[in-house]
């Protein structure tokens, strides 16, 4: 599977993933410390849907645009953040197009920081690096690193900081990606575990899914929700079927928010016929749910 973000910006997948991570940088921003973001599959952090790359998948209209034509009064306060920031990108730009402009990661976290917030972002691309860098140039709170993703979190946790967020967010490129994941938040934890992290990883066939949850809850690692948005039933492999997230040490209520959040968003998306929800890996004092 090759999940590059430039071909699949603002589908389902994306507003799943990026309305989660918007509801905890606003519950970041909640408390006056400075936090730090580290997003280590960056892409190239803004998107055109009008572009080429965009218009050949045309999944944006089946995932962002449908939401977007939905009532607001229709949808949970906690979407607010993902979908204000939405609007206000394409409010600069004034061409007619009410969602031309599509944020990734980089950009919907650095919309949410405050000034004492620092964003740090990994990309391997060259181009996609050379982008991001055009993107924040001048802009002190965001260092751009052309580099691999997994080695990012080797090399830069723990921050000075002591509240943040993890993104973990690969294409999907390489077949033992949820290896790599898994090694990777083992090895992240260790050196800063207090900080949260969110992972994400496609649903296409159920038993990867169940041997990935599962080789998360042998890492002992407490604290671990799996969330998840399906649109079809995971009968068949050979297409994506939905969106997982694995949120480690989410905020309060992060349970009870989704549990809202997600059925909004399938409704929303038109997308109600795969399973939806989420349910704890690992619990707080270490139990399984497996």
């Amino acid at each position: 599977m090759n999940y590059r973000h430039v071909f699949h910006a603002g589908n389902a997948a994306d507003v799943m993933k990026h309305a989660v991570l918007a509801w905890l940088l606003d519950r970041l921003r909640a408390k006056p410390a400075p936090f730090f973001v580290l997003d280590t599959h960056a892409g190239i952090g803004r998107y055109d849907l009008d572009d080429q790359a965009a218009r050949r998948t045309g999944e944006a209209v089946r995932g962002i645009r449908r939401v977007l034509s939905r009532p607001v009064d229709g949808l949970p306060d906690c979407l607010s953040p993902y979908l204000e920031t939405i609007r206000s990108l394409n409010a600069e730009g004034g061409d007619g197009d009410p969602i031309r402009h599509y944020p990734g990661s980089p950009w919907l976290a650095r919309s949410l920081m405050r000034p004492d917030d620092r964003l740090l972002l990994a990309e391997l691309h060259a181009d996609d690096v050379r982008t991001l860098r055009a993107l924040f140039q001048g802009d002190r709170q965001v260092s751009v690193h052309h580099m691999d993703g997994w080695l990012s979190l080797k090399a830069h946790l723990p921050p000075r900081e002591r509240r943040g967020l993890v993104v973990i967010d690969p294409p999907f490129e390489a077949p033992d990606e949820y290896e790599r994941m898994v090694a990777a938040l083992a090895i992240a934890h260790r050196r800063w575990a207090t900080g949260q992290y969110l992972l994400w990883y496609p649903v296409k066939d159920r038993a990867t899914v169940w041997r990935f949850h599962q080789m998360l809850e042998d890492t002992g690692i407490p604290r671990m929700l799996a969330a998840e948005l399906c649109w079809s039933d995971d009968d068949r492999s050979d297409r994506l079927n939905g969106s997982g997230l694995i949120l480690v040490n989410p905020p309060w209520k992060t349970q009870e928010t989704l549990s809202t959040m997600l059925p909004a968003l399938q409704k929303a998306l038109d997308a109600g016929i795969g399973p939806v929800g989420c349910h704890w890996i690992r619990g707080e004092d270490g139990s399984t749910a497996l």
